[in-house]
């Protein structure tokens, strides 16, 4: 049984990561929408526009955001296919969060019974080992019939293409007729495995013991010899199918039993017994391996899945909190990105604030250049499209009124960062190094960010090896998005796209009003020669 929630035709298998992950983690500061997704929001009943976090984040819900995020989708109708899930657990809320309540409880009841202990439980050949796979069946079978009450519950409200496939491979690998004969079949053989409290309320697993019947025949001398089993009585004799699954083991086991009992062993009668009775229930379990393990992946499965859509939940639910609004992105081609009120999340949760918005559409362009204002938000524009790009191409919503964009399967970023604090390269030499991993991993469908990058050197140096390097990477059909203070790099790009029709450069510019102040939008603008840096000398002398 597949869960298929993530995938349409396959299961999360936790491969095909962002080569430079974390890195792209770092830059965009995607820790904090991992935190995020991993705690509950509640609304408060004495003000309910009001939202509230509560409780401690879920470690597993995090990590598992972690990883689902990190991993890009290839098509248009994989990310399609997740919205659709999305859309129906953000509008029937209590259902996901049911799931996956569902899927931990179950597998922490298996835990309970020995999932993790392996091989501790000694030999399959054991009682120890036979009474857990016992109750495990027992385990899975009420599971799956609980997981068909939820399902049914919620069955009226669910739309998505995923949602009702998964409900329809449900009832089919687990049909009515297959549930009421393994109920059968566990009615048969659940005495042989028991509950009984120890000291201090510890569970342990016992064999109750039933009622064993053995045939014999006289030898010579009035002998009794060729014992063999007859009977297995159980509470559930009187309702048994002489055909039952348990009545044909009792048949099998008989045939070949008759020499297994033999007096002339000594006085081991009893222990005898018992092995006839436990090579029985031995038999029955084993004709139910195959729906065991049909199963036993399953329920990790649908954990994790549904992991990735409660998390998705409690990360609308923060953005509601400060008032960011979101969107179901738009699969484009890759010449497009387009996006109206496009809103750094992270920055807004950080800050419990709505931060302004941005809208842009470039369209046919492998060069997009960000000059302007210091402290005029370029770096946050930059990440806002980073992290709406992460969250579309996992196929979640982004902070947007309106986002179009292709998929880059190859996204990178490449941030200035701090000197290295043990001394062992400078930071040209480390941003360097950076690009150098970047440039081996490049595939086609490639997007790299680069933000103030190269500027640790001097103005006139750092703008001749952003030139080269950005003119490499957008000659092999990279798509490049930078901010840079390298006024000389960006005058250079501008003059050679000005003699060009067809240049496929897009420049923006941190608006700055005339009193100075900053809007934090980007606007169509030429690069000027300079970030108005004595602003900033200006407002602190001030103050």
């Amino acid at each position: 049984m597949k869960a298929c929630l993530l995938y349409r035709e396959r299961e999360w298998s936790n491969e095909g990561h962002y080569s430079e992950e974390r890195a792209v983690i770092q830059d965009l500061g995607l820790e904090t929408l991992f935190w995020a997704s991993a705690r509950d929001v509640i609304r408060d009943e004495k003000e309910p526009s009001r939202m509230i976090a509560v409780g401690e984040p879920d470690a597993f819900l995090e990590s598992t955001m972690k990883k689902v995020m990190m991993v890009s989708l290839s098509t248009e109708e994989e990310i399609r296919y997740r919205q659709e899930i999305l859309r129906d657990c953000l509008d029937t809320e209590s259902f996901i969060y049911e799931l996956y309540d569902y899927a931990a409880g179950v597998l922490g009841e298996w835990d309970r019974l020995g999932r993790r202990a392996g091989a501790k439980t000694g030999s399959r050949n054991s009682a120890r080992a036979l009474i857990m796979e016992i109750h495990v069946l027992q385990l899975f079978v009420t599971s799956l019939v609980r997981l068909k009450g939820i399902l049914g519950k919620y069955g009226d409200r669910l739309q998505a293409e995923g949602l009702l496939a998964f409900q329809k491979r449900l009832y089919e690998e687990f049909s009515d007729e297959k549930e009421a004969a393994l109920q059968t079949i566990l009615k048969g053989i659940t005495f042989y495995a028991n509950d009984k409290e120890h000291g201090e309320g510890v569970l342990g697993r016992v064999v109750n013991k039933p009622g064993i019947v053995l045939g014999c025949g006289l030898g010579d001398g009035l002998k009794l010899g060729d014992f063999r089993l007859e009977e297995v009585t159980t509470d559930a004799k009187k309702y048994r199918n002489p055909t039952s699954l348990l009545s044909r083991a009792q048949s099998f086991v008989s045939e070949r039993s008759k020499t297994l009992v033999n007096l002339q062993r000594g006085t081991e009668l009893a222990a005898q017994a018992e092995q006839l009775e436990f090579n029985t229930v031995r038999y029955v379990v084993s004709c139910c391996e195959a729906f065991v393990n049909a199963f036993s992946g399953f329920f990790n499965q649908l954990h994790t899945q549904a992991a990735f859509y409660r998390g998705a939940v409690n990360l609308a639910h923060h953005l509601e909190r400060f008032g960011i609004g979101h969107c179901c992105p738009v699969v484009g081609g890759q010449e497009i990105l387009s996006f109206a009120e496009l809103k750094e999340a992270v920055m807004g949760m950080e800050q419990k604030r709505n931060p302004v918005g941005n809208t842009c559409c470039i369209a046919g362009k492998r060069l997009l250049i960000v000059t302007g204002a210091n402290q005029g938000g370029k770096s946050t524009f930059l990440r806002s499209i980073g992290i709406a790009q992460v969250m579309m191409q996992c196929g979640l919503f982004v902070t947007a009124d309106r986002y179009k964009s292709g998929i880059f399967p190859y996204f990178f970023t490449h941030f200035t960062r701090r000197e290295d604090s043990a001394m062992n390269s400078g930071r040209l030499d480390e941003e360097l190094g950076r690009m150098s991993r970047i440039v081996d991993h490049l595939g086609e469908g490639a997007m790299v960010l680069l933000n103030e990058s190269f500027a640790s050197t001097t103005e006139r140096e750092g703008s001749v090896i952003a030139y080269d390097i950005v003119r490499a990477l957008t000659e092999a059909g990279v798509k490049v998005l930078a901010v840079t203070h390298l006024l000389s790099f960006a005058q250079r790009v501008y003059e050679e796209a000005a003699g060009s029709e067809d240049a496929g450069v897009e420049f923006l510019s941190a608006q700055r009003l005339g009193d100075g102040k900053r809007t934090f939008r980007m606007v169509q603008h030429a690069p000027e020669l300079t970030s108005f840096g004595l602003d900033l000398y200006d407002e602190i002398i001030r103050f």
